[in-house]
């Protein structure tokens, strides 16, 4: 790429206000805006940071080349950014600009790097302004996308622009739709063998069908409609329909969801606060049982755990996966239930401590709860006592009101509140299959369905919870194991079994592990119980009723039954409706129901379709997908934002970009992005989700990739202080001023205000745009600025009047190749000396380390000390000048590229290696060796640093000063630490 001919102007031609009148070539903001406006437009002119596909995509470098032989691939990505309409503030370029640098780098290092930026456009906000205005979100949307990409644009970052993309567009969101047939069209397979060796995968239904007309399948018991034991030849259409319905990896199915009134909509565990609110808006959220869209998410559990270990993430975001995934090992035990038809199964990961089990809790929604209600007595029996009847008059009295207070709470309020023990008794009893012990029968609400099966055996000498709960209500406590001497309540720690033993088998005296295995192994002869493993993950709510998302491309026949779109026919866009808002309630109303935007448009609702069967009329789904939906996979489409094989990502680009053995790190071969940067908020939410997604688009064959992120980054945050006035509102920081007559020290309009750190944003009124800083000091002082504030990975204070020392480190480096009085380069052709030479080389091996780790901030750091070596000469070598350049040009690109302009190259830095080590520089000529007599300094020699202990000996017993401290007497021997230190002892 040639330079513009503007970017080495005649002196004459900058303005004096670039600098004062002594100095009109300084460095300032006004020099840098036009140095940065005049590079910014000459990289996309010139296609800089063109990304080359391999030989044979449409998409190639700026010079119209495919991607070099040899070049490794580096694909490097930002989290999936939200257009606000605020725009950025200065704390959300941190990370951008870190992943800049870090492309930057990789291009000088000769690696084909990827660097793209997309936006994430369906949200809330958006149709939140939508409903107050009128306007369309994607009116909204598209001007806040305008906004943002402006101001990253003046922040120089190196993206290719051909893969910018939205998740609106239509195009894109045909692919998401497509996606989600596929997920649709497709059961998991527990059998299949993976290309990766492991058992487990999707495949596509048809292969279900085929096994069940083959007869290697039978028809599952329980689906509605379809009689136990029935064959596959004797059901019908609607009823083959519903058996491969239910085991689709997207399916509908009347689930308990959390239904949050205030939003007029359900929400995912994961949007829903420990405190039962609504993340957004803070509503109160109730559990419903509604018809909703799923996805087997939990068909991956063990896969979403176990991989992991593939993966090069934080430890503290793995923690947290593996947290919410929530594998435990364990049985299922099975109680005999009094005048219960069938038995009453429980899952516990301490099987060994059956004989200590007093009493059983479900949760108030288990099946059997109303079987048991049914066959008790009409009202309590007289021993029953006062603590377990709850209020109430009967057993089902009791039960019917406990539901109802437990009906308002969402699973993550009612965990919450697991300390504040209450429940109520059902009037039956369950038999232990170990003693025979009548175990009365509780439902509390801290019990869930959705984890284990919605029953748990209570061992309140084991467990601390049990423990609580049965001194609330009066119950037995026997411990299974044995506590230390004078321990009282509950022993969770390890120890000997003791009180478990019957006529048929003795866990006494066995270790925990031991009787885990003896007992399970008992309890499987005798058909009461088996091994097994639970999941806290629950399968992922994907509907939601808003206008703003993807519309699902599905019908419903007369049956009421799910039917895929035609591919051809996609994307099934968004309607005109005359409310954009979804039907919202008094937040209070826990028995509201949802009423979603896309009902109100009849036309687009009942819709004739021609399916293979003729025209009929089919009913939409007036529900849209989760925002989430869009960046479950956004990271292929900046491969291949063409799709020009018609596929969701040419197999050739994926295994290119992403595909196992790319990157010489990834050892497991799991393939995946290079670098993945964002915060630490969304470990569980978009990590989980795009890495099931991608894990399902694996088994079917569109990608070789096992993990959609080899290496992920999570930076800090920018904090910045906030002021509050007497009423604890938050007032402009920037109008706060210091003023000592009041006791905190500041005040704003007068009136006294307290000072605090949090997180920078405009909800504490803190915020500094990025647009400031670049009109006031330029972008490469902002860049500078914000790396060298601190370890990436930490949150940093941001204080404005320190970004002036940034600036003043980039018009030092100015002032080392320009005339400030002049505007001439400076530089002379000589060679530089040895000294000058040693810090220059140190430093590039310093700075290439601290690059390569991502250590920005120690980098500037070192680039600062050899500028600062610079200044301190008489003349500055060119040779050194521009190895300085390059070495800058990550972090400051714009006036690294007009530096190296004026130094007289024509082309662009961006793809100049960065400056090689000489290792002869690194070597020092001389090391100071200390000479000690019994341990005593006497002498000291330059010596060189590979002089040998011979040598050193010789020397150390020639030195005068160890000569007179020796006066005669002899050697008993001679201590050498080569190449520093020689004690010689005397006899």
């Amino acid at each position: 790429m040639t330079s513009p001919a503007s970017t080495q102007p005649d002196p004459a031609s900058v303005p004096a206000t670039a600098g004062g009148q002594d100095v009109p070539f300084r460095y300032t903001a006004e020099l840098a805006q036009q140095i940065e406006l005049r590079w910014q437009d000459e990289w996309v002119e010139r296609g800089t940071f063109f990304a080359a596909n391999p030989a044979g995509s449409a998409l190639t470098d700026g010079d119209g080349a495919s991607a070099r032989e040899g070049a490794r691939p580096f694909f490097v990505m930002d989290m999936f950014p939200y257009p606000s309409g605020a725009g950025l503030h200065v704390g959300h370029p941190l990370g951008y600009i870190a992943t800049d640098v870090v492309a930057r780098f990789r291009r000088m290092q000769g690696d084909n790097v990827l660097h793209a930026l997309g936006y994430d456009a369906f949200g809330l906000p958006a149709e939140q302004y939508a409903v107050q205005t009128g306007q369309h979100p994607r009116t909204t949307t598209e001007a806040n996308i305008e906004i943002m990409a402006r101001q990253l644009k003046r922040l120089g970052v190196a993206h290719d622009p051909r893969r910018s993309f939205a998740t609106i567009d239509p195009d894109y969101v045909r692919w998401t739709q497509w996606i989600f047939l596929q997920i649709f069209e497709s059961w998991y397979d527990e059998d299949a063998v993976r290309p990766d060796g492991g058992r487990g995968a999707a495949r596509p239904v048809s292969t279900l069908v085929e096994a069940y007309e083959s007869g290697a399948r039978a028809v599952p018991d329980g689906v509605e409609g379809v009689e136990a034991g029935a064959a596959w030849a004797d059901l019908d259409e609607v009823q083959r329909r519903r058996v491969v319905d239910g085991q689709r990896l997207a399916y509908v199915s009347e689930t308990p969801v959390n239904w949050c009134p205030g939003l007029g909509t359900v929400l995912a565990n994961e949007e829903v606060t420990s405190d039962g609110r609504s993340e957004r808006g803070n509503f109160p959220v109730f559990q419903r049982t509604l018809r909703q869209w799923n996805m087997r998410i939990t068909a991956y559990a063990d896969r979403l755990a176990d991989d992991l270990s593939l993966i090069d993430w934080p430890e503290k975001v793995t923690a947290m996966q593996r947290n919410w995934i929530g594998r435990s090992e364990g049985a299922h035990v099975d109680f005999e239930v009094t005048d219960a038809d069938e038995p009453l199964t429980v899952f516990t990961t301490r099987p060994d401590t059956l004989f200590g089990a007093t009493y059983v809790v479900l949760a108030p929604e288990h099946p059997l709860v109303d079987a048991i209600v049914a066959e008790s007595e009409p009202s309590w029996d007289e021993d029953v006592p006062e603590t377990w009847r709850g209020g109430a008059s009967s057993p089902a009295e009791a039960v019917a009101a406990y539901r109802r207070e437990a009906a308002a709470k969402t699973a993550v309020e009612r965990q919450a509140d697991a300390g504040r023990k209450t429940g109520v008794f059902t009037g039956g009893y369950a038999l232990n299959p170990v003693n025979g012990a009548q175990l009365p029968v509780f439902i509390a609400d801290y019990v869930l369905m959705g984890y284990g099966t919605g029953a748990i055996m209570a061992v309140p000498g084991g467990d601390t919870r049990d423990f609580a709960f049965a001194e609330a209500f009066g119950l037995p406590v026997v411990h299974t194991v044995q506590p230390p001497e004078g321990h009282e309540g509950a022993w969770t720690g390890d120890g000997a079994i003791i009180n478990s033993s019957n006529d048929e088998i003795s866990l006494d005296g066995l270790s925990v592990a031991e009787a885990k295995t003896r007992i399970v192994d008992w309890l499987a002869e005798r058909g009461a119980g088996s091994r097994t493993t639970t999941y806290r993950l629950r399968d992922w709510l994907f509907s939601r009723q808003r206008y703003w998302g993807e519309p699902f491309p599905i019908v419903y026949d007369e049956n009421d039954l799910p039917i895929a779109i035609p591919e051809q026919s996609l994307p099934v866009d968004l309607p005109d409706v005359p409310d954009y808002a979804p039907r919202t309630f008094d937040p209070d109303d826990a028995n509201s129901s949802p009423e979603a935007p896309l009902s109100r448009n009849d036309d687009w609702v009942n819709v004739t379709l021609d399916l293979g069967d003729g025209p009929k009329v089919y009913r939409r789904d007036t529900n849209t997908m989760p925002n989430w939906a869009g960046s479950c996979w956004y990271y292929l489409h900046y491969l291949d934002p063409q799709h020009a094989t018609g596929q969701v990502v040419d197999p050739a680009l994926e295994q290119y970009w992403m595909g196992p053995g790319h990157n010489p790190g990834d050892t497991h071969g799991a393939g995946g992005v290079d670098l993945y940067v964002g915060g630490v908020e969304h470990a569980v939410l978009h990590l989980l989700y795009a890495r099931f997604w991608h894990k399902a688009l694996y088994d079917l064959g569109h990608v070789s990739s096992r993990e959609p992120f080899y290496k992920l980054f999570n930076q800090g945050y920018i904090q910045a202080y906030a002021y509050t006035d007497v009423r604890g509102v938050y007032v402009p920081a920037a109008e706060v001023v210091e003023d000592e007559s009041v006791e905190s020290g500041f005040t704003w309009n007068g009136e006294e205000v307290f000072r605090e750190y949090g997180k920078i944003g405009k909800s504490l009124k803190n915020a500094v745009s990025p647009d400031e800083m670049y009109a006031e000091y330029g972008a490469d002082t902002l860049r500078v600025y914000e790396m060298s504030m601190g370890p990436l990975d930490l949150s940093r204070p941001w204080e404005t009047r320190a970004v002036v020392g940034a600036q003043r480190f980039l018009q030092r480096v100015w002032r080392n190749v320009v005339s400030e009085e002049t505007g001439a380069v400076t530089v002379v052709d000589e060679e530089p000396a040895v000294e000058t030479l040693r810090v220059l080389h140190r430093t590039i091996a310093e700075v290439g380390e601290d690059m390569q780790a991502m250590r920005i901030n120690t980098a500037i750091a070192k680039l600062i000390v050899l500028n600062n070596h610079l200044t301190s000469l008489p003349a500055v070598p060119r040779t050194v000048a521009e190895q300085l350049v390059l070495m800058t040009a990550p972090v400051a690109p714009h006036l690294a590229e007009e530096l190296w302009s004026r130094l007289g190259h024509e082309r662009s830095l961006a793809h100049e290696p960065f400056p090689a080590v000489d290792p002869q520089y690194l070597v020092q000529d001389s090391v100071t060796c200390v000479f000690q007599v019994q341990g005593k300094v006497r002498g000291r020699a330059e010596v060189a640093p590979d002089a040998d202990e011979a040598t050193l000996r010789e020397l150390a017993l020639a030195d005068p000063g160890v000569q007179r401290a020796m006066a005669g007497r002899d050697v008993r021997t001679v201590i050498v630490r080569a190449p520093k230190l020689v004690n010689v002892v005397p006899a």
